[in-house]
């Protein structure tokens, strides 16, 4: 028996001549297979289920990420009514948006690429995530698209290009079984720091995770960011510290914690080197360049 697909119109859910849709969706059995006149990039963010794609059903789970080019069916499924929740972000955007992204670009293989997708010559694909990459870039994407502030459309915009740029290494890395390039891989090393600074890491720790050895890591650490690998590791957690700083009012030895730092000593010695600040002003300044903003 052929089941029955429904067509989604991009007008439906493009907001003022956008082209760009972002949601984040609890899938269910409700909705129906279906098709669409729009190309879609999903995510899992949570959970496990199926997807349904043609006549194929295929096994998804938290950090995979899909094209859907326009006309292909599908439709997500969890993998029961009960207690299994499958949560997937979808950006949709109209082809009519990709020379607006080529306007972008300046390799000629990245402006390829957006042609082929734009004149629907990409197939269908589905990948696992690497060290989570495209996952912030969804919740980004999510975040400026629920809570649209000015410049919110342009932010969208060059969001979307790094996205497609992902999806095109992806694509590329994946093709025949071509290996991660050396320096994609230290760039996800780089990611793991923005994820694990919190924690106990060491070189040696590092370099097997990496695959590089501790001499050749060092070389590249300075080689790509001007520094020893634990001044970057301590220019991350800084970082992030003013982040938690700005935006909350817990405790200065708590956000120390947080970011990895057991001794407050230690950490507002490091804190004033790299910001000129101690903790306590820059949290002040910050909080008199809100007032004033407002």
């Amino acid at each position: 028996m052929k089941r029955s697909i429904e067509t989604y119109r991009g007008h439906y859910f493009f907001r003022h001549e956008q082209l760009l849709h972002v949601n984040r969706n609890a899938e269910n059995f409700d909705a129906p297979f279906h098709d669409h006149d729009f190309l879609e990039i999903a995510y899992i963010v949570e959970g496990e289920g199926f997807h349904h794609v043609g006549e194929s059903v295929q096994k998804v789970r938290r950090g995979d990420i899909f094209f859907i080019p326009i006309g292909i069916s599908h439709v997500f499924r969890p993998t029961s009514t009960s207690g299994h929740r499958l949560i997937v972000i979808n950006c949709l955007f109209s082809p009519r948006l990709l020379p607006k992204l080529a306007a972008f670009a300046t390799e000629k293989k990245t402006i390829g690429f957006l042609n082929r997708m734009a004149e629907g010559r990409l197939d269908y694909y589905a990948s696992p995530d690497r060290n989570d990459r495209f996952q912030r870039l969804f919740q980004s994407l999510y975040e400026q698209y629920a809570a649209p502030l000015p410049g919110s459309e342009d932010f969208l915009h060059s969001l979307l290009f790094q996205l497609t740029i992902e999806l095109y290494r992806s694509m590329e890395w994946t093709a025949e079984g071509l290996a991660l390039p050396k320096e994609a891989a230290f760039q996800d090393l780089l990611h793991y720091l923005e994820l694990n600074f919190q924690h106990e890491l060491t070189l040696a720790h590092l370099s097997r995770i990496s695959g590089f050895s501790e001499r050749h890591l060092q070389r590249l650490f300075h080689i790509n960011t001007g520094q020893s690998w634990f001044k970057y590791l301590q220019t991350v957690r800084i970082r992030k510290s003013t982040e938690l700083l700005r935006r909350t009012s817990d405790k200065i030895q708590t956000i120390a914690e947080t970011v990895g730092y057991k001794d407050i000593h230690s950490f507002n010695v490091v804190f004033k080197r790299l910001t000129g600040l101690t903790p306590r002003q820059y949290r002040l300044e910050s909080e008199s360049a809100a007032e004033q903003a407002r």
